[in-house]
């Protein structure tokens, strides 16, 4: 068991359910899944990029990233319907509690100028999402091997059923927030 995991199961679950008045331990908010999803506009021109977008995407994750492809065509992007716009990955499971634990405590401190992560980010239903400007703020991509800056999406699925409810999950869970 990884070791947010278990922070999870032996701090979080006991702290919530008397802090959010709960009768049982499976009420408590739960992470479902995180999904990373990078998109690459300079796709469009040259396929190498979707590549390595989905070789530094799944460095990232720790699990194989797929190629996301453009359900639509829109003339004004020059995008045809079929064509490679991107790269997404979900993660579930232990590989989420181990991305959560390095996003956490590597990566976000890395950001330059970072402040924290805003509250008004959740959607209303317990999901928090946000952007990432820069790849290179993840160990696991050398920055020698990067041929362009781009970002990410972070979206962090909960059980949650209600903004509240979420973030006081993610606090537990030591989410860098703006005060």
């Amino acid at each position: 068991m990884t070791r947010l995991k278990d922070y999870y199961f032996s701090t979080i679950v006991p702290a919530l359910k008397k802090d959010l008045e709960l009768a049982n331990d499976l009420q408590v908010p739960r992470l479902q899944k995180i999904v990373l999803n990078m998109g690459v506009g300079e796709g469009i021109a040259d396929s190498k990029h979707v590549k390595q977008a989905v070789e530094e995407l799944t460095s990232i994750a720790g699990q194989r990233a797929v190629v996301t492809i453009a359900r639509k065509s829109v003339a004004g992007f020059k995008l045809r319907q079929g064509q490679k716009i991107g790269a997404m990955v979900t993660l579930r499971g232990e590989r989420m509690y181990e991305f959560l634990d390095r996003l956490i405590n590597i990566a976000l401190p890395r950001v330059r100028d970072f402040r924290g992560l805003s509250r008004r980010s959740f959607d209303g239903r317990g999901n928090y999402s946000f952007g990432i400007k820069e790849q290179i703020v993840f160990t696991e991509v050398s920055v020698s091997n990067v041929d362009n800056i781009r970002g990410l999406d972070v979206a962090v699925v909960t059980t949650a059923s209600d903004n509240a409810q979420a973030e006081a999950l993610l606090g537990a869970f030591n989410f860098p927030f703006m005060v």
